[in-house]
């Protein structure tokens, strides 16, 4: 197994910009722009992905109702030679404020053209789902929007609810991770690309943030839940991935992606929508990963590039993790490499993955 250590990429010049996209640094050096959120979307039966539609596989919009009561909108994909029968399935979610018809849509209908039933959703209060008010997120919903994944693909008739893994893209690969340690359901999990966003959150990049940024943080978006009591409605944080000049190579890496026709999606949370100034929230004080060893003796598969600045959280969990487990390196490749580049992205390491363990 290939490993790399080194992975600063030059965070010290890029605090702001790196510290924004948490959301921590918007609140801890009082610099609040208001932004709009994404409104609600009503499910479309149009083909609306950023990749392109796949001849050898069925598509079917779907919604299902998680443990809370909020609906949750997917994407059914199944290979159309499938025989008869029952398929082992996959659910897949993320990266963090994307939505289905970006990378996790492009992985699961990839999975069914090798022989999987899979499920791309949107997580609570984003895109096509459901949830008011829009753009926010939780450690525990978003967990637990994986689990109701489960459920409903669970209870198909031509799934082998004994034979279902999953994979967790991005800041979802570590919900993944946390849905997996609790739901014994799931035979074998992939996180892709991961991060850890209470860890990010709570703790700003490579954990630069001090305790006095962690207080003013937290002072700052506890008082701002009194302004969004008042007017009924929360403020929003700056628009996400838009360029001033002079941020981290990650940072373009992310607009390039997301803010380009490459990748760009109007629900996206990513896509030039903003989270809500008091999402961070709910993962300063709540550590997703605590009990990642619980998982065995289920596999983990994590597949991280290696020129990713977010390695680091791969090593981490896979250090934490018991066997069996595998860290798979993708050379030369950067963290958003891995939301959409079929040259990079191993899918057929991923299809044996599943194979082996959801037999």
């Amino acid at each position: 197994m290939n490993r790399k250590t080194d992975n600063t990429e030059g965070f010290d010049a890029g605090r702001r910009s790196l510290m924004k996209a948490t959301g921590v640094a918007v609140a801890a050096l009082g610099v609040i722009p208001v932004a709009a959120a994404t409104p609600a979307f009503a499910q479309t039966s149009s083909w609306d992905k950023v990749f392109p539609k796949s001849d050898r596989v069925d598509h079917q919009k779907v919604s299902f109702k998680n443990r809370y009561g909020v609906t949750l909108s997917g994407d059914l994909y199944l290979p159309k030679e499938r025989g008869s029968g029952r398929l082992a399935a996959v659910v897949v979610g993320g990266p963090f404020g994307a939505v289905k018809e970006q990378s996790s849509g492009l992985y699961a209908q990839t999975m069914a053209e090798r022989g999987f039933a899979t499920l791309a959703f949107d997580g609570s209060f984003t895109g096509e789902s459901g949830g008011e008010p829009r753009n926010i997120a939780s450690p525990d919903v978003n967990t637990e929007d994986f689990s109701a994944a489960v459920d409903f693909i669970g209870l198909q008739s031509f799934v082998n609810r004994e034979r279902i893994g999953m994979i967790g893209i991005c800041g979802w690969g570590g919900m993944a991770l946390n849905a997996v340690a609790v739901d014994k359901r799931v035979k074998a999990v992939v996180a892709s690309t991961m991060y850890d966003m209470t860890r990010v959150m709570s703790k700003g990049y490579n954990d630069s943030v001090t305790l006095e940024q962690r207080t003013k943080a937290l002072d700052q978006m506890s008082r701002q839940r009194w302004t969004d009591a008042e007017k009924g409605a929360p403020a929003y944080q700056p628009p996400y991935n838009e360029l001033k000049g002079g941020e981290a190579q990650f940072l373009v890496d992310y607009h390039d992606y997301y803010m380009t026709p490459r990748g760009y999606h109007a629900r996206a949370v990513n896509s030039g929508n903003a989270w809500s100034q008091t999402t961070p929230l709910s993962f300063m004080n709540m550590p997703i990963l605590t009990y990642i060893a619980e998982i065995s003796p289920r596999p983990i598969l994590f597949v991280h590039g290696e020129k990713a600045h977010s390695l680091y959280f791969a090593e981490t969990a896979f250090a934490a993790a018991a066997e069996p487990k595998e860290l798979m390196i993708i050379p030369g490749a950067s963290h958003t490499d891995l939301y959409d580049r079929i040259d990079k992205i191993p899918f057929d390491r991923m299809a044996d993955f599943f194979g082996q363990h959801l037999a």
